[in-house]
């Protein structure tokens, strides 16, 4: 299966161009979410140098950020570059569970590869990516229990129909011993 990111910056205008008055697209080394302004007439979300996953994950963090959070740039979260401490790793998965879920859900509504980032790699402390797979995983299936928030449902609703697929289960979020078996042979 063929995916371009043009067609997610398609579908996403599409949906929310007009009615939440912010686009996706193309941007350059680093990712950022910049809320309109007097210099621009749309809220951003920028994803970096045309990466597909990259974008599945900016719209994961919009999809996530609340109407007050959306008024901020890169939604008024901190972050710690690479190189993180092990408590500071910690923090940043907590963090980083709901987003990752929802960046797994829609990766999954376009038949795409998903994998946790757990974003640093030259930290000094080695990240366990199969427990934060698990703890990402779990989000997943709450989702998928409890419900998916809006605009979650909107963007994976329109990309399932893009792509052709099915409604997801929990079958299509993968353990992570056999996750792991399938994606890193």
């Amino acid at each position: 299966m063929r995916h371009d990111y043009n067609d997610l910056i398609v579908i996403f205008n599409g949906l929310f161009l007009e009615s939440l008055n912010t686009e996706l697209l193309l941007g350059g080394e680093e990712p950022i979410y910049l809320p309109a302004s007097s210099e621009r007439q749309h809220n951003q979300i920028i994803f970096a140098r045309g990466y597909f996953a990259s974008a599945m994950h900016e719209l994961a963090h919009w999809c996530i950020a609340g109407t007050e959070r959306r008024k901020l740039e890169d939604y008024g979260y901190w972050y710690e570059p690479d190189g993180r401490s092990e408590a500071v790793q910690t923090a940043f998965e907590k963090v980083e569970i709901k987003p990752q879920a929802i960046e797994w859900i829609l990766s999954a509504s376009c038949g795409f590869k998903f994998q946790v980032s757990c974003d640093n790699l030259s930290g000094d402390c080695e990240p366990d990516r199969v427990a934060f797979t698990l703890k990402v995983r779990e989000q997943v299936l709450t989702y998928l229990e409890c419900g998916i928030p809006e605009r979650v449902k909107m963007l994976s609703d329109a990309f399932q129909a893009f792509y052709g697929i099915k409604q997801l289960t929990e079958q299509d979020f993968i353990q992570p011993s056999r996750y792991n078996e399938m994606c890193c042979v």
